[in-house]
């Protein structure tokens, strides 16, 4: 049985965290992932009826001092994500989300040494804490697409390095599609690891992949979240099977929650279309994920 709930689009977090979970509970979603974790934010989701879902890692999420090649500014940067993992356990989280961009034009293998220095005490104390930290797979910033953990490749790396469970997969299908990965095959080998799970989609415009081929466009993408041949939509509206996803997830007794995250050309810009992009975004995800 899993339970869907959302990221937090940002027309929906205007209204502050009060809103938010109002509007989560209203339509009927479970769970609510967070930017940050205090005792008000916990008490405004119970009360609604919501539960914790990931919360975003400091200094973790997008170009991260995590892997900087200058000792002091990573051991900051360690300190800090350490300091909220005890927090965020205290107020009974259990997962942060991580996705780590190097910083500057930095290799993924040169990121990689820095991770394996960096990495294992973290994971140290996140066992300590029984707290999980999930690993997104969003490939970064055109040209170099330097975030770890983007590939097969680099995750098999990573986890033969860090074979603790406590450090595992954010799955998120869409950026697997957009490379051009079968993200089924991936849950076949790393669905041991998977610690959370994104409803998000993928779709290939074919007319563009003509234009552009599989590079990002020169001129600019003709919609948002896309770099031209493809473009992120909510589930049901691209190239994903959730049928099989949920069916592969149910296998390896995935019983997380699938959390949407809005990032769809058609669903943005206004409060309104935001929620209806949720909604929509939910109800297919009940076809297949019983709650």
């Amino acid at each position: 049985m899993n339970k869907i709930g959302m990221r937090i689009p940002p027309q929906i977090g205007a209204n502050g965290i009060e809103g938010v979970a109002k509007f989560a509970s209203e339509i009927g979603l479970n769970v609510v992932d967070l930017p940050y974790l205090n005792q008000e934010i916990k008490s405004t989701l119970e009360k609604e009826g919501l539960e914790i879902g990931t919360v975003d890692g400091i200094g973790a999420v997008g170009q991260t001092k995590l892997l900087s090649p200058h000792q002091e500014s990573r051991n900051e940067a360690i300190n800090a994500l350490k300091k909220q993992i005890s927090e965020v356990s205290v107020l009974g989280g259990k997962v942060i989300f991580i996705c780590l961009v190097p910083e500057n034009s930095m290799t993924r293998r040169e990121a990689f040494e820095i991770w394996k220095i960096a990495f294992p005490s973290i994971v140290e104390h996140a066992e300590q804490n029984n707290v999980f930290l999930a690993l997104e797979g969003w490939p970064g910033p055109a040209p170099y697409y330097p975030t770890l953990g983007c590939t097969p490749e680099m995750l098999r790396a990573m986890f033969n390095v860090i074979p603790s469970k406590h450090f595992g997969l954010n799955y998120d299908p869409s950026h697997l599609v957009r490379l051009g990965i079968d993200y089924l095959r991936v849950l076949n080998e790393f669905g041991h690891r998977v610690t959370y799970c994104h409803g998000k989609d993928t779709e290939i415009l074919h007319d563009d992949l003509y234009e552009f081929g599989n590079i990002p466009a020169t001129f600019g993408a003709n919609y948002d979240f896309s770099e031209g041949s493809w473009r992120y939509t909510i589930p049901g509206q691209g190239e994903v099977d959730w049928g099989k996803v949920a069916l592969r997830l149910e296998k390896i007794n995935y019983n997380g929650p699938i959390s949407i995250e809005l990032e769809d050309h058609r669903y943005w810009g206004t409060l309104e279309k935001e929620k209806l992009g949720i909604v929509k975004a939910k109800e297919h995800l009940e076809l297949y994920f019983k709650q």
